[in-house]
């Protein structure tokens, strides 16, 4: 791994040094393994004569002159990827000649090779320190500095940064110098990409992707979303976007799901839809389109100063982009049921794990980071400015961000800066709240309490918990929703809105009100905080009322706290089964339903007594092959429902109605069965034992493209023989694969069919987790100790295996807690099986 910049160091190193640009010179056409890389970089120093150094990882240093002396080479440290200067001037220059190392891991300046044309791409992925595996450069937020580009590249390829470029002659591309900018958000893209331009309100528009995609590209829909994400950011940030043209660019192997370069964005090619997909994907593409935009004010304009506020990017973008797409897109207000699915179920689950964190996180440095990109920073955070809007008003809230941006224009900043923005438009001391909400962790479980006589609520309270390792009970800004059954219609007859203070809070204005069928605490989602179900609203649920609401949020809510009692152990999971069985017929809410359907799935494969398990993947199967069958032609829903049904089926009838699909022999009216498609298909067969290696050879030979290479890789892991998983794991461990190839590997190898065949691989991966997280680069490196985790051998044994490799090893704290969050997640499922086994 590249060198561990501490905080400490970057804030020495920010004390001293202040970086006025970066001139850096590429030459793109020297071979396959390197790149030429020549930066001069201009800077004073506060305290003339003192020492600093320069970052600059996995290369070959050349030649390097400080002030017009040439430095000895050989004080170059490749293991930290430092070199150090000393003796600095008050006024510096800094040449630096190096060649690079192009990147198959994803990280740096990564290069791909398309098997349809053999093309060759590049992009640059910087987040969060990884500018110095293009360029020497000071890779800290807080040392922005102006960066211009001069490119060298095969006369045929487009070659795009953050700025547009001045000129590209034959092949030498010139770029402007940027405003001042963070390293992080630097960026390069080239090669021949197809490219589709456009122009909204004075902003050249560019969306880019690999040639041989191009048939696939849906421009105009990128683009619409594009336009009212710019209108609506403008109408409330008070501030136009700032970097000149914007550029979105769907590239290969990323290892995100987009980054936020300053005016050249970034994305995961999956979002260049191939294959039919459903409105849920187009949405999800939707919201990081904006979340991105959003960044461009949020952390691009206005930039963290150190991680500890990583969340002021992520959180703000996440919260921002849902509410663009409430109030300014197509979705509308279902965003928001999204949001409470998708995003809080997240925050939910990372935030009960052992390595739970607050909003605002202690970063003592960059391994620290690199392991916070979850569902706090995001999610969490998100849903906790939801609380705040709540608590302060959409007006005021959106007045603070405008001050803000109109006071740290082009700067740094810490949580204080914002929170003293929102102070002064609201009125209100957040102190109190941020200590709640920002700086304390673990989420809070809100209960309905209540006597009913007379068919009326005689009292009615809420009751707050919290775990004693975590006992904060908070101020909670909540709706409680009342639904009663009319006309066969679950209707809301009630609303109470109110602040939910401590461990019990009356609500007054409930008493004398008749008890209705369902009591829906946290009602339109304000606050974040599980909620529970009484007795009496659980059984509606179970007795058809799911079914029967009129609004989607208050379903996906209700939904919601079903999951969170199963994942605690409140509710077994064959009575979460059944519950989806019974209700997810009248799911139209796509994202909902996928999301349904894919947490009963790991419910019957994780936490279901092993005993019921083939009875409830034949409930679920069952269903959906019934599902399926009377689908809408051509409707989301019914490719929902085969993509749903494909991994539950494993009789011998449910594989033969897949390989009826596969095989063109009984495919349901109006069922596209494309490539991608295909694959899931040829992906289940394989599980199932039948399909084998010259089967996945020959849909590979049909699919010879990017995607198709990846799927193959994953089904031969998928091969349910000792053989099969034997191959899989070598390859792994053998560190050649590109990022993407070892991703989809390990995904195969862990197939939850066939846990048995895993058994050996629990020594193995304690035996091997240690080392790679030791060589490989980051990402690769948490891939590998997330993803082969033996998270399917839900034994003691597989705990009692992690804690002895904690005990014994003087591991990084990152990898520690990835280690810990992995033998949570066995733990759980282990007292979930007991409790289903109970029922």
């Amino acid at each position: 791994m590249a060198g561990n910049l501490t905080r400490d160091e970057a804030r020495d190193r920010a004390r001293l040094l202040k970086v006025d640009s970066y001139a850096v010179e590429l030459d793109l056409t020297q071979g396959e393994d390197r790149f030429e890389s020549i930066t001069t970089a201009r800077f004073s120093a506060e305290r003339p004569g003192a020492s600093t150094f320069v970052d600059l990882h996995g290369a070959v240093v050349r030649k390097v002159t400080l002030n017009g002396t040439d430095l000895d080479v050989s004080a170059y440290d490749a293991d930290k990827g430092r070199f150090p200067l000393d003796g600095l001037a008050e006024s510096n220059e800094l040449r630096v000649e190096a060649d690079c190392q192009f990147m198959r891991t994803g990280e740096g300046l990564h290069r791909f090779v398309d098997p349809v044309d053999q093309k060759v791409y590049l992009h640059s992925q910087f987040e969060t320190a990884d500018a110095h595996r293009m360029y020497a450069c000071f890779d800290q937020p807080d040392l922005k500095a102006a960066f211009q580009l001069t490119v060298k590249a095969p006369a045929d390829w487009e070659v795009i940064s953050n700025a547009a470029a001045d000129s590209s002659d034959d092949g030498l591309w010139v770029f402007p110098p940027t405003p001042v900018i963070s390293t992080y958000i630097t960026a390069l893209v080239a090669g021949p990409y197809h490219k589709v331009t456009s122009e909204h309100d004075g902003i050249p528009l560019g969306i880019y992707c690999r040639a041989s995609l191009a048939q696939h590209l849906d421009a105009d829909n990128i683009l619409e979303v594009t336009r009212q994400g710019f209108d609506f950011f403008h109408r409330v940030f008070g501030v136009r976007y700032p970097f000149g043209k914007y550029d979105q660019l769907f590239v290969p192997e990323f290892n995100a799901g987009a980054m936020e370069n300053a005016g050249c964005v970034t994305f995961l090619e999956d979002y260049v839809f191939r294959s039919r997909v459903t409105d849920a994907v187009v949405e999800r593409r939707a919201e990081t389109i904006l979340h991105e935009m959003a960044h461009m004010w949020f952390g691009d304009l206005v930039t963290m100063r150190w991680w500890d506020d990583l969340w002021l990017n992520e959180s703000f973008a996440t919260y921002m982009s849902v509410l663009c797409q409430a109030e300014a897109t197509r979705w509308g207000g279902g965003a928001w049921t999204t949001f409470a699915n998708v995003e809080k179920a997240w925050a939910y689950r990372q935030d009960q794990l052992p390595s739970t964190h607050p909003i605002a996180a202690d970063i003592p440095d960059m391994q620290a980071v690199e392991v916070n990109f979850d569902g706090i920073t995001y999610a969490k955070g998100a849903s906790v400015l939801k609380q705040l809007v709540a608590y302060v008003g959409l007006d005021n809230f959106l007045a603070g961000v405008r001050d803000y941006f109109g006071e740290h224009a082009w700067g740094n900043t810490t949580l204080a800066d914002l929170l003293s923005a929102l102070e002064r438009t609201s009125g209100r001391d957040l102190s109190s709240w941020s200590k709640e909400w920002l700086e304390t962790s673990w989420v809070n479980t809100l209960r309905p309490s209540f006597t009913v006589k007379d068919g009326r609520f005689e009292t009615f309270e809420v009751l707050q918990e919290a775990p004693a390792d975590h006992p904060t009970l908070r101020s909670h800004r909540v709706a409680i929703g009342l639904y009663s059954m009319k006309d066969g219609k679950l209707q809301r007859t009630e609303r109470v809105e109110l602040d939910v203070v401590g461990a019990r809070t009356t609500v007054a204005g409930l008493v004398g009100v008749e008890q209705p069928d369902l009591v829906l605490i946290n009602d339109d989602d304000l606050t974040y905080a599980k909620v529970r179900l009484d007795e009496r609203s659980l059984r509606t649920l179970v007795e058809g009322g799911i079914t029967a609401f009129t609004e989607s949020l208050p379903r996906a809510l209700s939904w919601s706290a079903a999951w969170d009692m199963t994942r605690d152990g409140e509710m077994s999971t064959r009575d979460y089964v059944k519950l989806v069985v019974s209700g997810v017929a009248t799911l139209k809410d796509i994202t909902v339903l996928q999301t349904v359907l894919r947490q009963a799935r790991m419910a019957v494969q994780q936490y279901a007594d092993p005993a019921w398990r083939p009875e409830g993947l034949r409930l679920l199967a069952t269903e959906l092959r019934s599902l399926l069958a009377t689908a809408e032609p051509g409707s989301d829903q019914q490719l929902a429902y085969v993509q749903a049904f494909a991994p539950v089926a494993v009789t011998d009838e449910d594989l033969a109605v897949l390989q009826g699909i596969l095989d063109g022999t009984a495919v349901p009216e109006g069922l596209s069965v494309d490539a991608d498609l295909r694959w899931t298909l040829v992906g289940a067969l394989v599980s199932g034992g039948k399909l084998g290696a010259a089967d996945i050879d020959a849909e590979l030979e049909r699919d010879a493209t990017a995607t198709g290479e990846r799927s193959a890789a994953q089904c031969r892991a998928a091969i349910p023989t000792p053989e099969g998983k034997a191959a899989a794991w070598d390859s792994v461990v053998g560190g050649t694969l590109a990022n993407h190839i070892t991703r989809v590997t390990i995904a195969g190898l862990q197939d939850p069919n066939h846990p048995e065949l895993l058994v050996p691989y629990r020594e193995k991966y304690f035996a091997e987790a240690g080392r790679i997280y030791k060589e490989w680069t980051f990402d690769s490196a948490q891939t590998f100790a997330v993803g082969a985790f033996p998270a399917l051998l839900i034994e003691q044994e597989t705990v009692d295996a992690a804690e002895r490799f904690l005990a014994e090893g003087d591991h990084p704290q990152a990898l520690r807690r990835l280690i810990l969050e992995g033998a949570d997640g066995v733990s759980r499922a282990l007292r979930n099986r007991a409790k289903d086994a109970a029922s």
